[in-house]
């Protein structure tokens, strides 16, 4: 059984920034491309980023392109969020999706605010 657990979420004044992570398990990490995805308050959950199977192929919801990056590590099967310029909208649970096994991570709550 495939399992993501999300981890390195928190509170951070704007401006500020944040890495997330995803670890990866029960799966072929390696052969998945992977997405994260947000739901902020009283809305609907987003696209944030994606990335292929190896690292290439990478897109960003125009919201966040120039301020967040995502990577992966398919040695220890972890799939990063680097947020950085983080503004008050950017607040929401964060979730990683492997959508080729249908999976979604538990989340991890950011929250901006001075």
């Amino acid at each position: 059984q495939g399992q993501l657990v999300e981890s390195g979420g928190g509170s951070v004044q704007p401006g500020g920034s944040l890495r997330l992570s995803c670890a990866a398990s029960g799966f072929t990490f390696s052969t998945r491309s992977m997405n994260w995805y947000r739901q902020g308050p009283g809305q609907e959950r987003e696209f944030v980023a994606s990335i292929g199977s190896s690292g290439g192929t990478i897109n960003y919801a125009d919201s966040v392109k120039g301020r967040f990056t995502i990577s992966r590590d398919n040695a220890k099967n972890i799939l990063y969020l680097q947020m950085d310029n983080l503004k008050p909208e950017d607040t929401a649970v964060y979730y990683c999706r492997a959508p080729s096994a249908r999976l979604w991570g538990q989340g991890t709550q950011v929250t901006v605010s001075s």
